[in-house]
């Protein structure tokens, strides 16, 4: 989290983060509970990262790019179905059927869904955006992600003003719990 760059570059690590993660839960026997904290991990990033792209990315999107609209609906879409499956993730152990099964659903929306991004927004969002303002979303995403909640919200609103106003307080109870918990902390 926080790499620097413009939005285009600090999401696409995200990505390459993400890819990664999910290769390690894939790569542990499922009797592992290294396999919890990886999804933990997992659900912890993605939340970020979809908060900081509803906060800064999609609108933007919205402002600058012809048919803005359209496609921010389509990844919000997205978000809503990924951010359903990890609050179901989150309430099955790693040995249970139906995690593997989440998981690899999870897997596959993420994967459309960065592919998507990648491949048809990110560029569109380059065209028409000024290089200053692609450098000044990177800056708010990166910023949006220390702030944001670390948990599934799903019936959290995703649009601007309400995402803005009641995602400080979501980000506040769920840091609690994650203190308490020790959930996202190395030893």
């Amino acid at each position: 989290m926080g790499h620097g760059g413009n939005v285009i570059e600090e999401l696409t690590t995200d990505h390459r983060e993400v890819d990664a993660l999910f290769e390690k839960i894939e790569e542990l026997p499922t009797a592992d509970g290294k396999r919890r904290e990886l999804a933990d991990q997992l659900t912890l990033e993605l939340v970020r990262h979809s908060v900081a792209e509803e906060e800064y990315l999609y609108p933007a999107v919205r402002r600058y790019v012809d048919g803005g609209d359209d496609l921010a609906d389509e990844e919000l879409a997205d978000h809503a179905e990924v951010e359903h499956m990890l609050k179901e993730l989150e309430s099955c152990r790693p040995v249970d059927d139906r995690f593997d099964t989440l998981l690899a659903r999870l897997k596959r929306s993420v994967a459309t869904h960065v592919q998507d991004e990648e491949n048809r927004l990110f560029p569109l969002l380059a065209d028409a955006c000024p290089p200053h303002a692609l450098d000044e979303l990177g800056e708010r995403i990166r910023s949006a992600k220390k702030a944001a909640p670390t948990r599934p919200h799903p019936s959290a609103p995703d649009t601007a003003p309400a995402n803005k106003i009641l995602a400080p307080g979501a980000s506040m109870v769920d840091h609690l719990r994650d203190l308490l918990t020790g959930r996202g902390h190395d030893g």
